[in-house]
């Protein structure tokens, strides 16, 4: 059951005890039901301001003078000496303020102050005793309309979240302004819940906003949660769960406790932070449970671990944890309190004396006795209270001090602003409690020490932080070092800011490291490992064509279409653009070939020039021997227009110039063939076939073959041209630059066009290789037919299924064999007789009028 769901019950029980059936109705004498409870701190004035402070943190049932309800609760434990300087800097602020002229001019503010004990019923039992004026000298005898002491108008207080969230819901009853100096739970901030409720120090939805973006800063996103099973820790723990959640951050564990709790819960919270892997620890804890959670780790030390604090990280008490060294947290800025260490320090025996809680520390503070108790040193007035070192008489970090000043001074702000005009203060005015709250809303003003006091419409200050550093000292103890700062008003991302070098944890130099996995490098992704946190994860290899330039990538991302990752997978590359080039390899072997063609194609046409008049040059029209030596050369020659890179000139001159020299290659072959033919039946008596193709029609059937051909190639151009692609779907990695057919009708009528000539060519041919003749040329071009013919028919499979410049290496091949075959089987005979046969390159032998020897 949480301790806030008591409130309700227990403050109907304390208004019954303290209100209408207090007293019963007897006009002559009242009768309590209760003791009251006395204050710590107390002063007459004018005014009364109440204060609350956690002095001690537990409680035990004392003798109730009335026994007709249960044992009365008091105060017992050690003192915390931190908060009795918190309640003594508040009797400080109250005495400055009534020694000042400008502020409450003539007035004297008084101050009963409370202890809490950090008790629920200590908190709304004091509560009541705010509203209802009661103290130690209401008696049997008194009467019940006797009011021996007026109501306070604010209190300052209380120093924890639970007890000020049940005392704010008792005096929010009453309409009781009441400003807290520490209580830091976020759900204060509600209005509609505690409409009386001001804090000066800044709530923990800010804190914890910071902490997240803190954690997340330093790269912490596996990290363990505990928290003290109280208001204070259960709202910050959630509130810093929710912010670490929108900043990517998993929590391995979130432990909960409380000091009154079994000590086999703590064995179990203990257990789990040393079997964790989590090497930071976030701690919503208060100052009461935070050493008992030390002390158990310390009989058996966790791995270093990286504390991160809250409202513990400047409690000077926890330095002496060496385990903590290295802890991070934010507290409010320090300040400079001018003439509270004098206060402080102004304590003597007799003065402690009177005052039970005095006596309480001084005893306790120098292992003496000032009420003469046996077994017991007695104080003997020679004990030194500047010589201790304790948190009571430190006032090097001013910070939860100055917010007690601050929240003492808006109440004396709002006092002045009720009771006060332009020339002087009226101390016969009662004051409301509700004038107080109006004025606290509107409260803006600066402090001695230079700090600005307001407070927004949730009744909140502006939330500004320092970050502090446990550090070593060269004596070997810690210390609180600020290294940066955190502020609220600043614009978003600019917050944050650091100010000097953090010792780690253990206090070292390097950062401590957090994670549940290993980041994942560039070119993975993170995979998260089923049923575990979204920060557990494995690291995925990105897949083909995809890449990830960022540690801890979610996704991969696809390379732009002409882009290739790396082999890292960390950068995309542009892909290597691939094309038959001049200086590589195979282009290099290719273009040897194709000008030794050439050049095999000038040396003929030179032979058959120097010897043009011989027989064997004469024998079968020497103008279509010459002209096809011609087309043959550009033949060779054409084949270079395929190497190099691919323009839109390039891509349309490579197809036609192949096309139509090549026609006119086998259209001169064609018309030698038919000559072969005519000139056979022309020996036949009184045959005139040859006057129907003579040289004349010769050349006229070359020239008729040839231009269907142009036709052809004019219209491919006009309708749909060859043009430069980069081809990126034959391979992932790299763009083939290519000439694209533009249309594939042409392409292929262009080489059906060559292959019809070529297949006629062969028939007639095939009909004439057994004509009689020592040389007949007809199985010479049978032959390079046949060749010719073989070699396109086997480039059609592989031109459709070589990849890249092999592509065009393929057709070029097909062009160079199919032009040295043509130029070896037609012309190489002929040359061999020419230059070592000349004897034989008479008209008789070539008759067959002289025996000849093989060849």
């Amino acid at each position: 059951m949480q301790i806030t769901s008591l409130v309700p019950f227990v403050s109907v029980l304390w208004m019954t005890v303290f209100s209408s059936t207090g007293c019963k109705a007897n006009p002559v004498s009242c009768r309590m039901w209760n003791n009251p409870q006395m204050p710590v701190f107390s002063m007459n004035g004018d005014f009364i301001i109440g204060g609350i402070f956690t002095i001690h943190y537990f409680t035990n049932a004392g003798q109730n003078t009335y026994t007709k309800l249960p044992p009365q609760l008091q105060c017992t434990g050690s003192m915390d000496f931190r908060q009795l300087h918190f309640a003594r800097a508040m009797e400080f602020t109250i005495r400055e303020i009534n020694n000042r002229t400008d502020l409450l001019p003539g007035i004297t503010l008084g101050y009963q102050i409370y202890d809490s004990c950090s008790d629920v019923q200590m908190a709304i039992k004091a509560g009541f005793q705010f509203e209802s004026g009661l103290d130690a000298v209401f008696n049997e005898t008194s009467s019940c309309s006797k009011s021996v002491a007026a109501a306070v108008p604010a209190v300052v207080g209380d120093s924890t979240s639970t007890p000020s969230i049940s005392l704010a819901r008792t005096l929010g009853v009453f309409g009781i302004p009441q400003v807290s100096h520490y209580a830091t739970c976020a759900c204060l901030s509600d209005k509609r819940e505690f409409p009386t409720f001001f804090r000066t120090v800044p709530s923990d939805e800010h804190q914890a906003a910071a902490l997240a973006r803190m954690v997340k800063y330093f790269g912490w996103i596996w990290i363990g949660a505990v928290r003290s099973d109280t208001d204070y820790g259960n709202y910050g723990m959630a509130t810093f769960l929710k912010a670490a959640q929108e900043e990517g951050i998993c929590v391995e564990y979130s432990e909960v406790y409380y000091r009154t709790q079994p000590r086999s819960k703590l064995e179990r919270v203990a257990d789990v932070i040393r079997r964790s892997t989590a090497r930071v620890i976030v701690a919503f804890v208060q100052s009461g449970d935070l050493p008992l959670l030390l002390d158990e780790l310390a009989r058996e030390p966790p791995p270093p671990l990286q504390w991160i604090g809250t409202s513990w990280i400047i409690n000077a008490d926890f330095l002496r944890y060496n385990i903590c060294a290295g802890a991070l947290g934010f507290g409010v800025p320090r300040s400079v309190i001018p003439g509270l260490r004098e206060f402080l320090l102004d304590l003597s025996p007799a003065q402690s004396s009177k005052s039970s809680i005095l006596t309480e520390f001084w005893e306790s503070s120098f292992s003496c006795s000032l009420k003469g108790r046996t077994g017991v040193r007695q104080c003997d007035g020679s004990e030194d209270i500047r010589a201790l070192q304790n948190p009571y008489t430190d006032t090097s970090q001013l910070r939860i001090t100055n917010l007690v000043y601050k929240a003492t001074y808006a109440v004396a702000h709002a006092i002045q602003s009720v009771i006060c005009n332009d020339t002087q203060c009226d101390k016969i005015i009662k004051v409301l409690p509700w004038q107080i709250l109006n004025q606290l809303k509107r409260v803006n003003f600066t402090t001695k020490n230079g700090d600005q006091v307001n407070f927004d419409s949730y009744g909140d200050p502006t939330a500004v932080y320092e970050l502090i550093n446990w550090q070593f000292k060269k004596d070997g103890s810690l210390d609180f070092v600020t290294v940066g700062y955190f502020d609220l008003s600043k614009p978003r991302g600019q917050e944050f800011r650091m100010s000097s070098a953090i010792s780690w944890v253990g206090g070292q130099t390097e950062m401590t490291v957090s994670l549940c996995s290993e980041s994942c490098p560039p070119g993975t992704r993170k995979a998260v490992q089923k049923g575990r946190p979204v920060c557990c994860y494995d690291c995925i290899p990105c897949g083909e064509g995809e890449i990830s330039n960022k540690t801890d990538s979610v996704d991969c991302v696809h390379c732009p279409p002409e882009f290739w990752p790396n082999a890292r997978q960390d950068t995309c590359l542009p892909k290597p653009v691939e094309f038959l080039s001049w200086d590589d390899t195979l282009g290099i072997i290719l273009t040897v070939f194709s000008i030794t063609g050439a050049f095999m194609s000038l040396c003929v046409t030179a032979v058959f020039y120097r010897y043009r008049m011989s027989p064997i040059v004469r024998a079968n029209n020497s103008e279509l021997s010459f002209l096809l030596l011609f087309s043959l050369t550009l033949c060779f020659l054409c084949s270079l227009t395929f190497i190099g890179r691919p323009s839109e000139w390039s891509c349309m001159l490579r197809h036609t110039a192949f096309g139509i020299t090549f026609v006119l290659c086998i259209s001169c072959v064609l018309g030698k063939t038919i000559v072969v033919l005519m000139a056979f039946r022309a020996t036949l008596p009184s045959s005139n076939v040859m006057k129907w193709f003579g040289p004349p029609q010769q050349r006229l059937s070359v020239l008729a073959f040839t231009l269907i051909q142009v036709i052809i190639c004019v219209l491919w151009l006009k309708i749909s041209p060859p043009f430069p692609l980069k081809n990126l779907r034959h391979h992932k990695e790299r763009i083939i630059l290519e000439c694209d057919l533009g249309s594939a009708v042409g392409f292929w009528a262009v080489l059906g066009y060559i292959g019809l000539l070529a297949f006629l060519c062969f028939i007639l041919a095939f009909l004439a290789r057994k004509l009689p003749d020592n040389f007949n040329e007809a199985k010479f071009i049978t032959f390079s037919m046949l060749i010719f013919c073989a070699v396109w028919i086997t480039f059609i499979p592989a031109y459709i299924s070589s990849p890249g410049k092999f592509t065009v290496a393929v057709e070029i091949f097909a062009i160079l064999a199919s032009s040295f075959g043509l130029i070896i089987c037609i012309f190489a005979p002929k040359c061999f007789i020419i230059v070592f046969r000349p004897e034989h390159n008479t008209k008789k032998h070539l008759m067959g009028k002289v025996p000849s020897k093989a060849l």
